[in-house]
Order: structure tokens, then sequence, then C-alpha cells
């Protein structure tokens, strides 16, 4: 199939299986996509085990495995959905709040990322190097999932406010840690070429220029777009400015080695706040925001229903299964210290909301960036166990976390009486 008919198949299975949970299981849209594929697909399953010579499950399996999943996302949806996230971040509260999100996106995604490689090695017995990978892709926490979940459940702004702003730039920061460490542990096997493994020193300096130059880079074509937005009243000009913006963006920054992730959200926030305040008429503000929020809202559906049928591609090798089990008190357990640590320190200077650590430790999701990264890892002895257990960690997360945050946020934050 062409991309044409893999996307067609996609947004219809979406529509259809959208229609089924608003009728019947009534769960939030993008749980209940994931609920629903994951059930279809182990139903496949399980007949295929059932009935001798029953292939529809190899069929799907073989079309699904087709799907560049990590190339779909990473280099195609992410950009908008991050730019469509950064839109609609209240940018006056970022501030207020940078010092908090910037710790939680650096120090926080570093610490998470150690305390799960030591662990994970202690548990699956893989070499250090492989554990350091999973540390890394487990880190992030998903944009996609936890917006989503900040429109069903009211929290206090300035707790909304870290939780968005983190989950928009921890990703970018924990994708660049991601290909730090990938280089180091696949070094000439086909993960960034067949170069050897660089230095401490060169990972550093790697470091800062993603992330560095994807700021750079997000705030310039930001101020650019913003500049010409100032001069015009044309909201379909106006639309297509900001789709090109997105676009071109992302891929000026893959061209030049920097983190796309970072440039879009920069230029999404820039945007969302000068560009909505000064740049636009109210007319063309509401064209923005209603076309941003449908291509997040289609873009959503296909990503989580695609989380969903992923269980084709794993191995489910029991012993897989246990570790992944095993895995997620261990990866809440991370969350838990590098959200902790950082506030703890910085709450002898400011206050903070009350539940503030368990709150964002419960509402960390992990979503389709963590399985796009486990699935663009080269071919190696340990990647089936890698992707089983990062498939495992981000079910639980966003079924189970994503269904009881609501109870979380009431036990911590009781509505005032």
């Amino acid at each position: 199939m062409n991309a044409l008919d893999i996307a067609a198949i996609l947004v219809c299975i979406a529509a259809a299986f959208g229609v089924i949970n608003h009728f019947l299981l009534r769960l939030p849209s993008t749980i209940g996509l994931v609920v629903i594929a994951l059930a279809a697909s182990l139903t496949l399953i399980g007949l295929d085990a059932a009935i001798p010579g029953f292939a529809l499950d190899d069929t799907i399996r073989r079309e699904i495995l087709g799907i560049d999943f990590a190339g779909a996302l990473l280099e195609g949806m992410l950009g908008f959905l991050l730019f469509a996230g950064a839109l609609h971040v209240d940018f006056s509260a970022l501030r207020d709040q940078k010092w908090t999100v910037s710790s939680l996106a650096t120090i926080g995604v570093l610490i998470s990322t150690g305390i799960v490689a030591f662990g994970f090695h202690w548990l699956a017995g893989v070499p250090f190097i492989i554990a350091l990978v999973f540390g890394a892709l487990i880190a992030p926490t998903d944009p996609v999932a936890v917006l989503g979940l900040l429109r069903a459940v009211k929290v206090p702004h300035s707790l909304e406010t870290k939780i968005a702003g983190e989950s928009l730039f921890n990703d970018g920061v924990a994708y660049v840690v991601f290909l730090i460490v990938s280089v180091f542990a696949f070094a000439g096997a086909g993960h960034g070429g067949d170069a050897a493994a660089p230095s401490a020193i060169d990972a550093a300096r790697l470091f800062v220029v993603e992330v560095g130059g994807g700021a750079l880079l997000g705030g310039g074509a930001g101020w650019l777009v913003y500049q010409a937005m100032k001069r015009i009243d044309d909201y379909a000009l106006e639309v297509m400015l900001t789709l090109a913006l997105v676009m071109g963006t992302y891929a000026g920054a893959s061209a030049l080695h920097i983190s796309g992730p970072i440039a879009v959200v920069v230029a999404g926030l820039l945007i969302g706040h000068a560009g909505v305040r000064y740049g636009m008429s109210e007319t063309t503000r509401d064209h923005v925001e209603a076309f941003w929020r449908l291509i997040d809202e289609i873009l959503n559906a296909v990503l989580f229903l695609l989380i969903g049928l992923e269980v084709f591609a794993l191995d489910l090798d029991p012993g897989f299964l246990l570790i992944g089990l095993a895995a997620i008190p261990l990866v809440l357990a991370a969350r838990f210290v590098s959200v902790g640590l950082p506030i703890t320190l910085m709450g002898t200077r400011r206050s903070f909301t009350r539940g503030v650590v368990p709150i964002m430790t419960w509402g960390g999701l992990r979503g389709g960036i963590s399985v796009a990264l486990v699935l663009s890892l080269p071919q190696h002895p340990d990647k089936p166990l890698l992707l089983t257990v990062t498939y495992v960690v981000v079910i639980f997360s966003i079924v189970v976390q994503g269904l009881t945050m609501r109870r979380v946020v009431r036990h911590f934050l009781p509505p005032a009486t």
C-alpha cells in the first residue's frame, strides 16, 4: 500500500473506533482509541492461537510492521502536535514558572534516565549502556498524552503550566539524550552511521548545540512569521504562514542537525503569545486556533490508534512481559525522584501547590514518543525486550494513569468548601 492508502485506512479506523467509544465506552477519546485498538489486536492474536489456519492477524501484522511508526511520528506528526500544544500554553504563566519548567525538563530528564538505567540493568540483566538507552527513551512525558489529560482534569493554573510546559520541552531534551546515548550503545551498528562512539566532551557539545540551536532557530523563525503576520490581515494566508512555520522549521532543524521538537515548541510559544496578542485580528485568531485544534485532534486520533495497533510488533514472550510489569514501578519511582528533587530544592525559595510532586508523578504520562524512539533503534538482540517493556509501560501509563488521574487530583487537591 502507498502512503495515501495507509493514511485513509488509519483515519477510517480511527473514526470508526471513535464512534464505538463515543456510544459504548465513553472514555476520553485518546484513551478510548488505545483501549479499543488494543482489544481488537489482542482478539485477532487470540483467534490466531485458537483457530488453525486463521491468517488475518498475520496479514494485519505485515501491514502494521510496514508502517514506519517512528518516522511518521518523529519526522512527521510530532512537529504539528508540539506546535499545536505550545500555541495554547499561557506564555506569561510559563515565564513565571521558567526555572521550575527548565529544571524539570533538563535535570529531571537526566535524573530519570539514570535511575531507570540502574534499575533496568539490575532487573533485566542487560548491559548498562543498553539500560541507559531504555532510561532515555522512557524519560520524556508525552506532550500529546499530557495535554489531552489536562483538558479533562481541572488543576490549578500554576500546576497546569508546570505540567504542560515540562511535557513540551522535556521530550525534545530527552530525544537529544536518547540520540547521544544511542550513538554510544550502537556505534557501528547502523544507528547514526558507522563512526566510533563520541567522547563525553563531544556528547556534551552535541547536547548544547542540539538544544540551544533548536531554541534559536524556533525563536528566529517564529519572530519572522510574527513580523509578517503583523503586516497582513488575511486569515487564510496567516493560517498558511503558521503551517509553513512548522514544516519549514522542523525540516530546517533536521537539515542543520539541531532539535526540531525544541524549535517548533519555541516557535509555537512565540506565535501563541506575541502573534495572537499583537499580530492577528480577531477573525484570524479564531481561524488559526480552530485550524490547529482540528490538526491536533485528527493527529491525536491516528497516533493513539497506532499505539494500540503496535501490539502486533511485539514479541509476546512471557519473560519480557514480566520484566515490563516490573519496570512500571521503576519508571514511576524514577519520575517521583526526578520531579521531587528539583521541586524540593526550589521549595526553599518559593511555594508550590500542595501535592505537586505526586500529581506530576502520576500525571507524567508516557506515550507515542517512547514507542517511536524504541522502534527507531537498529536491529540488536535486546531490541525485542526493549520494545515489549516500553509498550507495557506506555499502555499502563495511558490507560491506568490516564483514567485515574482525576481521582489523584481530587485526593491531593480536594475541592474548596
